[in-house]
């Protein structure tokens, strides 16, 4: 019966058996079974499969790199599950590539890309090693053509546009921030992936984790969507996305223009969704976003100072940066000149609650 007894001091988890709170000792039991032998074999069997085999490349850039500018915009808030920073100054990214799950560290030392992966896609990881560094952008084509732009471009000498082939990655992402606050995103993109993903490959940070693979996304349960804040309207895009990932993932190897010409086929993907994509997976410069609710008057305040910037008006200010616009609005934004906040921050509304 509960209560009954004073609870019995317990050791700390982990503690050899027969340890027992403050009074340390050390396992002595037999092992006439060999089980204690057994996994240990186990573990280090699991830790030499192939797919858990570390492979290496070393890679220098012909240019200024910064992982944080390059490669900060595939991290999903600051709890992204696929994406993590640590005190050493590498960066982890853990994704599903054509041929299965991979984890990838990257560090950048004396000009020097020092890259590892891990997990049945780790060399498809390490061949698109200088695409995802921006090997693939061309930065000398761009001109800037305002003051701030310039000063702008002058500090940030290591950003690249970076081009991870994998549409699915940026796409699913890129549907959950539909109409909603950024932190209402990045919660339902954490929970996602923390429950329905699978552990990332190799040692990597804790609680890393793949996305699922399409059937695992098909599979998710209404109330799983409900719980994370998704609306049935993002569920259903994504799970008409999971169904035609086959057709979805070939518009990597086509041109941008008619990449998002294809991902908006799909009904629940605007052109707002689409160059999100593209500006992921192919690196494209041109790629500018319409229909956000703040980046035409954080561009129109950084520019003219007019705060009340629509969409026509800011591609209007974009108009001399042609076939550059994206680059363009990335450098406006990095120059931090942002109007001042008018109104208290959007509420935070949780469906899961109702």
């Amino acid at each position: 019966m509960a209560g009954r007894f004073p609870p019995r001091p317990r050791a700390p988890y982990g503690a050899p058996y027969g340890t027992s709170a403050g009074t340390p000792c050390p396992d002595t039991r037999p092992d006439p079974t060999g089980a204690r032998t057994f996994r240990a074999a186990t573990r280090a069997a699991a830790a030499a499969r192939p797919e858990t085999l570390a492979r290496s490349r070393t890679w220098t850039p012909p240019y200024p790199a910064d992982l944080g500018l390059i490669l900060g915009v595939l991290r999903r808030g600051p709890g992204d599950p696929a994406f993590r920073l640590t005190r050493d100054r590498a960066v982890w990214r853990a994704s599903r590539t054509p041929v299965g799950p991979a984890t990838l560290r990257v560090t950048l030392r004396a000009g020097r890309a020092e890259a590892t992966a891990w997990g049945p896609g780790a060399d498809w990881f390490l061949d698109r090693l200088p695409e995802l560094l921006g090997a693939a952008d061309t930065p000398e084509a761009f001109t800037p053509r305002h003051r701030l732009v310039a000063d702008s471009a002058r500090r940030a000498t290591g950003l690249r546009l970076t081009r991870t082939g994998l549409v699915l990655e940026s796409l699913i992402p890129s549907v959950l921030e539909q109409k909603v606050t950024a932190d209402e995103a990045y919660r339902a993109w954490r929970r996602l992936l923390t429950r329905h993903g699978e552990p990332a490959p190799g040692p990597a940070p804790e609680r890393m984790a793949v996305m699922p693979d399409p059937r695992a996304w098909s599979l998710i349960p209404s109330w799983e969507w409900h719980r994370a804040g998704v609306d049935d309207k993002r569920a259903a895009t994504i799970l008409r996305a999971v169904r035609l990932h086959s057709r979805l993932e070939r518009a990597a190897t086509l041109p941008p223009e008619k990449a998002a010409a294809l991902l908006e086929a799909v009904p629940g993907i605007g052109p707002w969704t689409s160059a999100e994509v593209v500006q992921r997976t192919h690196g494209a410069p041109d790629a500018v976003t319409t229909g956000d609710l703040h980046l035409p008057g954080t561009i129109g305040y950084a520019l003219t100072g007019d705060r009340t910037t629509d969409d026509a008006a800011m591609l209007e200010l974009l108009a001399p940066y042609a076939g550059q616009r994206h680059r363009a609005a990335r450098l406006i934004l990095l120059a931090g000149r942002v109007p001042p906040r008018r109104t208290p921050k959007m509420p935070y509304s949780d469906i899961s609650r109702l």
